[in-house]
């Protein structure tokens, strides 16, 4: 049982020392999708979508492209999962700010307008 243990902690060592090799079939798969997302976003506006749904169907486009680019080529998919939430999470804190703010904006707009009108 030892020398089996052993055997691990060479191997393990011997893949950090060389480096993680991903097969190449992986990359050109992830390029096909990213291909047809951006084929998918090409056509959102070839067909003249329009309103909510085309920046719904845009955004949703760029963030699974931008997903797919972090998590494979930049190797977020193989890295510890601290690190991945210090990548991910201020991000995400950024657009839940965003929103908060896009909420708030419709009550500062309406208290400006009543506190302007009252004072002319």
């Amino acid at each position: 049982m030892q020398h089996g243990t052993v055997q691990a902690h060479t191997a393990t060592a011997t893949t950090h020392a060389e480096g993680q090799q991903h097969p190449l079939k992986l990359y050109l798969v992830i390029w096909g999708w990213l291909f047809v997302l951006s084929a998918c976003s090409y056509f959102v506006d070839y067909f003249h979508v329009q309103g909510y749904l085309r920046w719904g169907l845009i955004l949703t486009f760029m963030l699974l492209k931008a997903g797919l680019i972090v998590a494979v080529f930049m190797h977020m998919a193989w890295e510890r999962l601290a690190l991945v939430y210090a990548i991910i999470v201020p991000p995400v804190l950024v657009l839940i700010f965003v929103g908060m703010m896009v909420l708030e904006a419709n009550y500062t707009e309406l208290t400006r307008v009543l506190f302007f009108a009252s004072g002319s």
